[in-house]
């Protein structure tokens, strides 16, 4: 069965950096491209980043500047650093694929972005 499974999440300081990790069953992963989600509290689950099994990369405009997506064929994982962060990234986050499919949520890591 596929899982996605994300790690990485913390509480951070503003303006400071985390690096999520979200490790996949091989199958889906080296032909997919690959995404990055979140969801804050009361809001809908948004798009964030997303690899294309090229390495070719793109970005909502909220993160922009700030946020670094890659992946690691060898290791079937993609990776979200991210910096700069603020209190409006305070978020649930998930990899899925891009677009997204509903049999592939997980669980999500936390981001909690506060002084």
């Amino acid at each position: 069965q596929v899982q996605l499974v994300e790690s990485g999440g913390g509480l951070v300081q503003p303006g400071g950096s985390l690096t999520l990790s979200c490790r996949t069953s091989g199958s889906i992963f080296t032909w997919s491209i690959m995404g990055w989600y979140r969801q804050a509290p009361g809001k809908q689950r948004e798009w964030v980043a997303a690899v294309h099994n090229s390495g070719v990369t793109n970005y909502a405009d909220s993160v922009k500047g700030r946020f670094t997506i890659s992946r690691d064929n060898a290791k079937n994982t993609v990776y979200l650093q991210m910096n700069a962060l603020n209190a409006e990234d305070t978020a649930v986050y998930y990899c899925n694929l891009h677009p997204p499919s509903n049999r592939y949520w997980g669980q999500g890591t936390q981001v909690t972005v506060s002084s």
